[in-house]
């Protein structure tokens, strides 16, 4: 039996070297396809900003995670999770940090793109709000949040060609077992010093911590005594021992700068502010009260701050007050004056 051998009928105008060089033509394109795919592939990145109870008494202000491994061209999108301000900021190195309500001066758009030479930020942003950064070059890059001092986190953008250490899935992990550490910690935290008077209640409590990616703070954000009882006559001393985050104490009407304290409150000779009330219809306003910054080498001494606030209640009556800044989340009290 012989074997046929099947004849392949050369296309007509092409021989043997130009199917030859028909192939390289088309080999070339697929191979730089695939040298270039990779680069072009653009990873999507998710953490989170803050974190708190179910009542919201207690803030977690944090990066979740706080420090994070991407390649260049890679997108990190970070979605807010508290009620209480944060923003997504990234500086220029050595730039002067920026009032919140200001900005870089200005706000990002969204999308933005950070690549170390532009200022990129968020305006204050809270629960189920989003932004994403664009990184379209390797470094190793600060994020902070502008309303509060101590809460920044790093981003490590590396080459391509270099593995990356973690995946979402760890970052998700490292996210929501430190989320539980932060508040379960928060719970557990009391007032540091008895406060400076019998009839006194503390404005809040903090700790400042932090990891090798960044310093992070967890608050109480509620009065120690939500209803004291005094007699007429008698003062009460609100004391503030959160270093870097403010309080009022605010009984009536609330004003339009929160910042500063309304007309009627004075100064005592040791600098805490000083009101009187004498009707349940009164208004004041003690201004934010907080101590002053951490001193920096290199800087001017910062001065005291205001840390106390007190107020005299001459007559009989039920004062209701509130923190202005987080009565929303449940920082409310009350002074039940009897005679």
């Amino acid at each position: 039996m012989k074997t046929k051998t099947k004849e392949i009928t050369p296309i007509p105008g092409i021989n043997k070297t130009g199917r030859t060089r028909l192939a390289a033509i088309f080999r070339w394109p697929l191979l730089l396809a695939l040298l270039i795919l990779p680069q072009m592939v653009q990873a999507q990145w998710t953490a989170t900003v803050g974190a708190q109870t179910d009542e919201k008494g207690i803030q977690a202000l944090a990066f979740l995670p706080n420090e994070i491994w991407i390649h260049a061209g890679d997108r990190i999108t970070w979605t807010f999770q508290a009620d209480e301000n944060h923003t997504v900021t990234f500086l220029r190195a050595g730039q002067v940090r920026p009032d919140f309500n200001v900005g870089c001066p200005g706000f990002s758009s969204d999308p933005a793109i950070f690549d170390g030479s532009t200022c990129v930020t968020t305006p204050a942003m809270v629960t189920g709000q989003t932004f994403t950064v664009i990184f379209p070059v390797a470094g190793n890059f600060k994020l902070t949040c502008l309303v509060h001092v101590n809460m920044d986190g790093r981003i490590h953008v590396l080459p391509a060609s270099d593995p990356l250490p973690h995946t979402q899935a760890f970052y998700d992990e490292q996210a929501a077992s430190h989320t539980d550490e932060l508040l379960s910690h928060g719970a557990k935290m009391k007032p540091l010093h008895v406060p400076n008077s019998p009839l006194g209640v503390t404005a809040g409590i903090t700790d400042i911590t932090g990891t090798a990616g960044g310093t992070e703070t967890v608050a109480a954000v509620r009065f120690s005594h939500e209803n004291i009882q005094i007699h007429a006559g008698q003062t009460v001393e609100w004391d503030n021992q959160a270093p870097i985050f403010p309080h009022t104490i605010t009984f009536g009407q609330e004003p339009a700068n929160l910042q500063n304290p309304s007309p009627d409150v004075t100064v005592d000779p040791d600098g805490a502010r000083h009101a009187i009330i004498a009707s349940t219809a009164d208004s004041t306003h003690s201004g934010f009260i907080i101590a002053a910054p951490q001193e920096r080498r290199g800087l001017p001494q910062a001065p005291l701050g205001v840390t106390r606030f007190r107020v005299t209640f001459p007559n009989p009556g039920i004062f209701p007050y509130i923190c202005a800044l987080h009565d929303e989340m449940g920082m409310v009290g009350q002074v039940t004056v009897t005679p």
